[in-house]
């Protein structure tokens, strides 16, 4: 909890997607810490009943809703638990995601597909499916994770850089299509953040620790607390003004354009 900022989301509800691990969780944790009601989702259920039962016995309020938030069907399969469980959505922080690594001349048309599917279609599914909602409990905020990856351009991923460029326009039209109904949209941009998904990709993107140390002016990985903190002060009323921007959380990542 924030020294200066105690309980700032009490009594909201926060819908973070894939929360189940990694980023995702410790959003939600974050969250909860700060007296939000929270939902915890996957396409597993099973997984993000865990996430949320974690976040109780920590002295939190979480309920889960499993769900494939890459569909139509499944986004509102999601609100409509959120809405179930605590009467509707105030924040929704559109996280799931997948890596996609592969040469753009072997990626498999159905892999292309899955990764635009969840990278960049969920995210308007879901902030599609929470928009009555938001409006109709006079706005709200929605938080889009992007990447470094949607400022660049990355060898072997594609489809990943292709939905995380997408994102960032996503993001800028749906905060101008929604301003005047109170409801901002902000993209959080991480770069390399120590996860379970980082380790899977080091096996097969070419990249080791040492590597990303070397090119990271601050000479380090990010942490999902950093990543999270971010999330937070973006969707607070410390932001108020923030609206159809991209936050970047990358220890000088993108600055850097030295050798």
């Amino acid at each position: 909890m924030g020294e200066n900022s105690p309980a700032r989301f009490t009594g909201k509800v926060v819908v973070v997607t894939g929360s189940s691990g990694g980023i995702g969780l410790e959003i939600a944790r974050q969250f909860a810490a700060e007296g939000a009601n929270v939902v915890t989702n996957g396409r597993g259920a099973a997984r993000a009943a865990a996430a949320a039962a974690e976040i109780r016995a920590a002295g939190g309020e979480a309920a889960a809703v499993g769900a494939d938030v890459s569909t139509w069907e499944g986004a509102q399969q999601l609100m409509a638990g959120a809405t179930t469980a605590y009467g509707g959505v105030d924040i929704l922080v559109n996280n799931a995601g997948i890596s996609m690594i592969a040469s753009a001349d072997e990626l498999d048309p159905a892999e292309w597909e899955r990764a635009i599917a969840t990278n960049l279609s969920g995210p308007f599914f879901c902030a599609r499916a929470a928009h009555p909602s938001m409006k109709g409990r006079g706005g709200g905020v929605i938080v889009n994770i992007g990447s470094i990856a949607g400022h660049v351009g990355f060898p072997l991923r594609a489809a990943y850089c292709s939905a995380k460029h997408g994102l960032m326009g996503l993001t800028k039209t749906l905060a101008l299509d929604w301003v005047d109904q109170g409801i901002r949209v902000v993209q959080i941009d991480p770069a390399y953040i120590k996860t379970p998904l980082d380790v899977g990709d080091q096996a097969t993107a070419g990249y080791d620790d040492e590597a990303i140390e070397r090119r990271t002016p601050m000479g380090r990985f990010g942490t999902v607390a950093e990543v999270a903190a971010a999330v937070l002060l973006a969707a607070s009323p410390d932001a108020s003004y923030l609206t159809g921007s991209c936050v970047v959380v990358d220890g000088g990542w993108l600055a850097y354009g030295y050798l």
